[in-house]
């Protein structure tokens, strides 16, 4: 009895034990892109835009030499009530400017006041405490510009850290 009652706990800890695993990071996979693909023809009336999004994926605390690590939601925002926005690219950069990765090799369209999101994983610290995106664009004449914003966030224990930046166009 005393041996069937210790395979029992043995058996009910071994089921509640969390393994460590490889966490996916999972802004990367390109299905999430090619249901939004669209095909523009090279010579539109579109109007072209570039905007510029600063993104933090750590900050420092304490001192330069101690950085806390954050998740960010890159929020791609479509503020047309009537027109479609089409997103032509969405590049990420490090610290340093050096492109870690595009997101898309193709447009990609948003419906008239869609919103979809990159997610950049609180183990992703790969741009560091100075990252950031370039979004390339088209939109019809007179449409309202797209609007990108960042949301960055981070929770320790019962301790919470939010912060947003938005979107600058630079052409």
């Amino acid at each position: 009895m005393k041996t069937l009652y210790l395979l029992l706990v043995a058996s009910i800890l071994f089921v509640g034990c969390d393994f460590e695993q490889e966490k996916e990071i999972s802004s990367f996979n390109p299905e999430n892109w090619s249901k939004r693909k669209v095909n523009l023809k090279a010579k539109n009336s579109l109007e072209y835009g570039k905007s510029y999004l600063s993104i933090y994926s750590q900050i420092y605390s304490l001192s330069e030499h101690k950085t806390h690590n954050l998740t960010a939601m890159v929020s791609m925002r479509n503020t047309s009530d009537q027109d479609t926005l089409y997103i032509l690219k969405a590049e990420y950069f490090d610290t340093h400017g050096k492109s870690i990765r595009t997101y898309f090799d193709h447009a990609i369209y948003l419906a008239p006041m869609e919103t979809t999101e990159i997610i950049i994983d609180e183990v992703d610290i790969s741009g560091g405490t100075g990252s950031n995106f370039v979004f390339e664009w088209q939109i019809p004449q007179d449409s309202p510009e797209p609007l990108f914003e960042g949301v960055m966030n981070s929770t320790v224990g019962q301790q919470g850290l939010s912060f947003t930046t938005q979107s600058r166009r630079i052409k």
